[in-house]
């Protein structure tokens, strides 16, 4: 597993964002664990985990890409973020662009905050994490309806690695087979385990807690 990877897990662990215990999610099931990215609110905290998905854009995606597109609201600071790790790693100045919840019909007007998109642009969207990939059927149009753009891919921060709904895939897997770009995620839940558990029960991952998450995968894990 590359560094970057394990210091991401370290980070998110330190920033009480990954946490583990009995959590119910949106969609009903039970988990030993929940990520909130919400949890990201200090500046340090944001540079940082800007650092990571800009290390994991450039692996997954290279640089031929112009955009960095968040779904409000939780992609916007995201998309920012990025966007500046990016221009401090790797030389390249990538645009944000964000869209509104509500269209805004005054001043800088229309669905959309940041960059406009044009045509030839090609994009990366960036989220927190996807369960169900319910978030890209909001914004796959919107990017499309703003000229002949190019998804080059989705990157998330944590690959639950679960089924979405009405599949046996993981949501990313459905993403990437109904509209046919590339998904990544920063890590996987596998390196998550990898990283946090020990044999002899002594990691933060538990023998009592890694049981609880062989049983979730095997109820609720993606094929």
């Amino acid at each position: 597993m590359q560094d970057y990877k394990k210091e991401f897990i370290d980070f998110m662990l330190e920033c009480q964002v990954l946490k583990f215990g009995s959590f119910t999610l949106k969609s009903g099931r039970h988990s030993p664990f929940f990520m909130n990215a919400g949890a990201y609110v200090t500046g340090d905290q944001l540079r940082r985990l800007g650092q990571y998905y800009a290390k994991a854009i450039h692996e997954n995606f290279g640089d031929d890409f112009d955009v960095l597109f968040g779904p409000a609201y939780k992609g916007i600071p995201l998309s920012v973020a990025a966007s500046i790790a990016y221009s401090e790693l790797y030389g390249k100045e990538i645009r944000y662009c964000s869209n509104r919840k509500e269209i805004k019909d005054h001043g800088d007007a229309g669905i959309l905050l940041g960059s406009p998109l044009k045509d030839g642009d090609k994009v990366v969207i960036i989220e927190d994490v996807t369960t169900s990939g319910a978030s890209i059927e909001e914004t796959f149009p919107i990017i499309k309806a703003q000229g002949d753009i190019k998804i080059v891919g989705e990157i998330v921060s944590l690959n639950r690695m679960e089924k979405a709904k009405d599949s046996e895939k993981s949501a990313l897997d459905v993403i990437k087979e109904k509209y046919g770009f590339a998904t990544a995620a920063i890590v996987s839940m596998k390196d998550v385990i990898e990283r946090l558990w020990k044999e002899d029960g002594s990691g933060v991952i538990t023998n009592e807690l890694k049981k609880e998450l062989d049983d979730y995968y095997a109820e609720w894990g993606a094929k």
